[in-house]
């Protein structure tokens, strides 16, 4: 799987001009699955969102993780983090996942961290999204998880 974090100090998705989700501090997570990720992938990804020391402790230094600040999670799925552009200029999206298995992990993922963690809020699978966020730092942090 592939996630790109970014520790925001707000964020939102809205579709169509309604808000979906929206946190207040904490980190917005792109993920994308690939063709090969299971069950497996997306609890690794999880704990490791969970543990990543992205946030200031009282020092200004990044020692604090979403939980140790009880910041938010807005998680939105983005199946272009896969895209290879390595030849010509238009990306090919082959090592995505299938939509099914896309849809399936994300879901995955949704649910394993609302078990472990509050807030957490998500965009829509598959939707034409429109993100809004304060990049915090700024920091962006990317993640892949095999």
């Amino acid at each position: 799987m592939i996630a790109l974090v970014q520790r925001v100090a707000r964020a939102r998705v809205e579709i169509e001009g309604q808000t979906v989700g929206a946190i207040d501090a904490g980190a917005l997570v792109f993920v994308c699955a690939e063709p090969l990720d299971t069950a497996g992938h997306a609890q690794r990804l999880v704990a490791k969102l969970l543990a990543l020391r992205i946030f200031g402790d009282a020092g200004g230094k990044m020692n604090r993780s979403v939980r140790d600040v009880g910041g938010g999670l807005l998680f939105v799925s983005q199946f272009t983090l896969a895209a290879d552009t390595s030849s010509g200029n238009r990306p090919d999206f082959s090592a995505v996942a299938p939509p099914a298995l896309g849809r399936e992990l994300f879901d995955t993922v949704l649910a394993l961290a609302r078990q472990q963690h509050a807030p957490v809020a998500a965009g829509v699978f598959g939707a034409d999204m429109q993100v809004h966020l304060v990049n915090d730092g700024p920091v962006t942090i990317p993640i892949t998880i095999r």
